[in-house]
């Protein structure tokens, strides 16, 4: 019984073990093969990514603008690539485009 227990304990760690490792690499060639973009930066204003990055290809209104600070009002701009979110006037986030699958 000892000996059966024994043998599915090394199975399932194996198992475990090699998942892991599997993902890990999985992960290291996305980030290595992902294309480097250029966005702009948490922090600034949207003159200044205006200035730096150009007019983006769409403006999306506003989103929570019913004056509670507790919700201020979140924007998106697109551009070709990426997308800018921003808190008021400066930007929270940018976002880089997932490849589409051809």
């Amino acid at each position: 019984m000892d000996r059966l227990r024994s043998s599915i304990l090394a199975v399932t760690l194996g198992i475990l073990l090699t998942g892991t490792a599997t993902a890990d690499v999985l992960l290291m060639d996305s980030i290595q093969s992902a294309p480097t973009v250029d966005t702009p930066r948490t922090g600034m204003n949207m003159d200044s990514v205006r200035t730096k990055h150009g007019n983006p290809v769409q403006v999306n209104p506003a989103v929570s603008t019913d004056g509670d600070p507790r919700r201020p009002p979140i924007t998106r701009w697109d551009y070709d690539g990426y997308s800018v979110f921003f808190e008021n006037d400066l930007v929270l986030h940018s976002v880089v485009h997932r490849a589409s699958a051809e």
